[in-house]
C-alpha cells in the first residue's frame, strides 16, 4: 500500500518549510536512511533522510515551493509495481512538538521526519513510522505494548515485524482538563488596518521570511510574558587591552587572535559559576539550575540572527573560546548549524559595540534567565580611587534580567562578577 511522505518538523519552532531541493526522481528505490531532499527550515538548510523503504511513486511537491505547511504531503512512497494514484493517507501527526522559544529550546540534529503520534494506554504520545503502523494493523498489533528502537523511541518497521500479535486496547475516552488555553497574545493593527493608514503613500510591501516570522513571534511573546528588568554598569577596559595585546602577540604564531568579545563570553561563563544561582532557567513551573555555563552570542545573518552556543565555556580557554565563536559564527551565517548548536543555554550576549552602539536593553531569550547587552568602548574622563581626574576606556553594559528567576540583588552580583572578571582579566586564566 502506498503511503506518503510528510514535510518534516526538522525544528521545534518550524511550522512550514522550503522544499529546496529534491534528491531522489519519480521511480526511484530508496532505503531508510537515504537523503530524500534539502529542506530549508526557519533557521538553517537541511536534509532529509527517508524513514521508509520503497519507490518514490510519485513527488507531489516540486523544488523551490516556499510555504510548505509541516506534516504536508510532499511525495508518495510504495512498492514497485503498486499504483500509487491514490496512495493512503498517514496517519495525523499532531503539532509539532512543544515550539521552542527564540531560538533556545532542545532539539534533535537529526533530519528525520516527525514521527506520527497517538495517544497511549497512558494519555502519552506514541511515535511510529507510517509503515510501522500499516503493519502493526494487519497484524492486529497494540503499538503501546511495542517498543521503539528507533531515534528517540520511534517504532519502526522491523519493531512490529518482530513482534508478538496482541488485540490493540480500546482508546480511552478524552477526559477533560482543569487547564485553560493561554490567552492570545496582542499582535497589534492587522495588515488590512496598517495599509489602510498609508492609503495614496508609495511603499514596497516586503514578504517575511520563516527566520523573521519566528523572531517576530518569539520576541513579542518573549518582551510580553518575561518579567524584564535591567542593571547597568560602566567598566573599564584598559586592563584587558593591555593584556589581549600582549596574548595576541604570543598567540599569533598559532593564528589566533582574541576579540573583546571572548573575553566577555569568558567572564560571563566564569561569573555564571561564581553566582551559581543565576545559571538557571526558567522552566513553566520551576527553575532549573545549570551546572555548565552554557553561553550563547547573538550573530547577526541576512535576515535575521543566530545564538548560537558555546557549551562549558567557563572550562574552555580564551583560545579554544575564540576558535569555536569564529567557526559558529562563520557557519550561522551560511546557515549550516545544527539545532543543537543554537539552542539550549542559561544566558546571552549581544554585542553591538562594533557597530558603534554606545549603550541598549536586550530582549531576553526564553528560557535564559538573562542577556548583557554590550556598547561600544569609548575614551571617557574618570575619578580614579585617589581623586585624580584620568582618561579611561569604558564600556557601558546592560544586564536584562528575569525577575522569575534572578531577583535585584542576585542580578547585580552577576553583573558586578562579569565587571571583575573584565578589570581583572588576567585572573580570568587562573
Amino acid at each position: 500500500m502506498a503511503i506518503e511522505i510528510l514535510m518534516p518538523a526538522l525544528s521545534p519552532t518550524m511550522e512550514e518549510g522550503t522544499l529546496a531541493k529534491w534528491l531522489v526522481k519519480e521511480g526511484d528505490t530508496v532505503q531508510s536512511g537515504d537523503l530524500l531532499a534539502e529542506i530549508e527550515t526557519d533557521k538553517a538548510t537541511m536534509e532529509f533522510e527517508a524513514v521508509d523503504e520503497g519507490v518514490i511513486g510519485k513527488i507531489l511537491v516540486a523544488e523551490g515551493t516556499e510555504g510548505v505547511k509541516v506534516n504536508t504531503a510532499i511525495a508518495v512512497i510504495g512498492e514497485e509495481g503498486e499504483d500509487m494514484s491514490a496512495p493512503a493517507a498517514a496517519p495525523a501527526s499532531p503539532e509539532p512538538a512543544a515550539k521552542a522559544e527564540a531560538g533556545t529550546p532542545a532539539a534533535t540534529a537529526a533530519a528525520a521526519p516527525a514521527p506520527t503520534a497517538a495517544p497511549s494506554k497512558d494519555g502519552s504520545r506514541l511515535f511510529a513510522t507510517p509503515l510501522a503502523r500499516r503493519i502493526a494493523r494487519d497484524k492486529g498489533l497494540d503499538l503501546a505494548s511495542i517498543t521503539g528502537s528507533g531515534p528517540h523511541g520511534r517504532i519502526i518497521k522491523a519493531d512490529v515485524e518482530n513482534a508478538t500479535a496482541q488485540p490493540a486496547a480500546a482508546a480511552a475516552p478524552a477526559t477533560a482538563t482543569s487547564d485553560t488555553p493561554a490567552a492570545a497574545l496582542a499582535t497589534g493593527p492587522s495588515t488590512a488596518q496598517v495599509t489602510a493608514m498609508y492609503e495614496g503613500r508609495t511603499f514596497e510591501e516586503v514578504k517575511l521570511d520563516g527566520m523573521r516570522k519566528i523572531i517576530a513571534a518569539r520576541l513579542t511573546e518573549a518582551k510580553q510574558t518575561v518579567p524584564h528588568f535591567y542593571l547597568r554598569r560602566d567598566i573599564q577596559l584598559d586592563a584587558l587591552l593591555k593584556f589581549r595585546s600582549q596574548l595576541n602577540k604570543t598567540l599569533e604564531p598559532r593564528g589566533v587572535k582574541l576579540s573583546v568579545n571572548d573575553f566577555i563570553i569568558k567572564a560571563c561563563a566564569l561569573a555564571l559559576q561564581e553566582v551559581p544561582d543565576a545559571n538557571a532557567v526558567w522552566a513553566g513551573d520551576r527553575v532549573l539550575k545549570m551546572k555548565a555555563s552554557d553561553v550563547a552570542v547573538a550573530v547577526a545573518i541576512e535576515g535575521g540572527l543566530f545564538t548560537p552556543v558555546l557549551q562549558d565555556a567557563d572550562m574552555k580557554s580564551l583560545s579554544a573560546l575564540s576558535t569555536q565563536m569564529k567557526d559558529l559564527a562563520s557557519r550561522a551565517r551560511d546557515r549550516k548549524l545544527a539545532p543543537q548548536e543554537y539552542q539550549g543555554g542559561s544566558f546571552a550576549i549581544s554585542n553591538l559595540g562594533m557597530f558603534g552602539i554606545d549603550n541598549f536593553d536586550a530582549i531576553i531569550n526564553p528560557p535564559h534567565s538573562g542577556i548583557l547587552a554590550v556598547g561600544a568602548g569609548a575614551k571617557k574622563p574618570t575619578v580614579g580611587a585617589d581623586g585624580e581626574l584620568a582618561v579611561a576606556t569604558v564600556m557601558s553594559v546592560t544586564l536584562s534580567v528575569d525577575h522569575r528567576v534572578i531577583d535585584g540583588a542576585m542580578g547585580a552580583d552577576l553583573l558586578n562578577a562579569i565587571k571583575a572578571n573584565l578589570e581583572n582579566p588576567m585572573g580570568m586564566l587562573a
